[in-house]
């Protein structure tokens, strides 16, 4: 009797501790294998998430092409992509360029980024490079841009180059295209640009 005691003792020991890690395997069995297409199927870079591995925890190097809403191209890049709660996506090393219809280009480089797939708004952090075909180089921590059409505004300071000379300005917004297809920029918030002639060739 004090051996088949023992051994209920212990077989009640163990369910302790096998039930409970059971329990929590079906847990993330449902968790894994739920289906969260309807809440990516609309954002960039759910494509290449619907089509990894839904235990994998992102996917590597995703790729993005679309219009916005006013017909310019959009295409985006980043080292890696992975979902979000609510259905957006988190990513890193992403690159967005704007093909515009006057034939510029826009490049926006952030160390991080989220897209949002609620109201279309795409999140930059970390550090953003913004690049313009016309001239601009310019930096600033963070800004919000959007996916279906090109708008964009700093969160704060920002600084650079431009065709003219050396910019810094306390914010900046990046406005729609006008009619002639040009994207313009709006330095405000206190600007500073410091003039630089172009260098004159010298050549006969």
């Amino acid at each position: 009797m004090a051996r088949a005691g023992g051994a209920y003792s212990r077989v009640i020991a163990w369910l302790k501790i096998l039930l409970p890690l059971a329990a929590l395997a079906l847990l993330s069995t449902l968790f894994l294998l739920s289906d969260s297409r309807d809440t990516l199927e609309n954002v960039p870079f759910a494509d290449a998430l619907n089509q990894g591995d839904v235990a994998t925890p992102g996917v590597s190097a995703p790729y993005y092409s679309g219009m916005t809403d006013d017909g310019e191209l959009l295409t985006m890049t980043a080292r890696r992509a992975r979902p979000l709660a609510g259905g957006d996506i988190e990513t890193d090393m992403l690159e967005a360029r704007v093909h515009l219809s006057d034939g510029s280009t826009l490049t926006l480089n952030a160390q991080m980024a989220q897209v949002s797939d609620s109201d279309n708004a795409l999140t930059l952090g970390g550090g953003v490079t913004i690049q313009s075909s016309q001239g601009y180089v310019l930096q600033t921590d963070a800004m919000i841009t959007r996916t279906d059409r090109v708008e964009g505004e700093t969160e704060g300071h920002v600084t650079g180059t431009g065709p003219l000379g050396t910019l810094d300005a306390g914010r900046m917004k990046i406005v729609p295209a006008n009619e002639n297809g040009a994207v313009q920029m709006h330095f405000t918030d206190g600007v500073k640009l410091v003039y630089q002639p172009p260098e004159k060739d010298d050549t006969p």
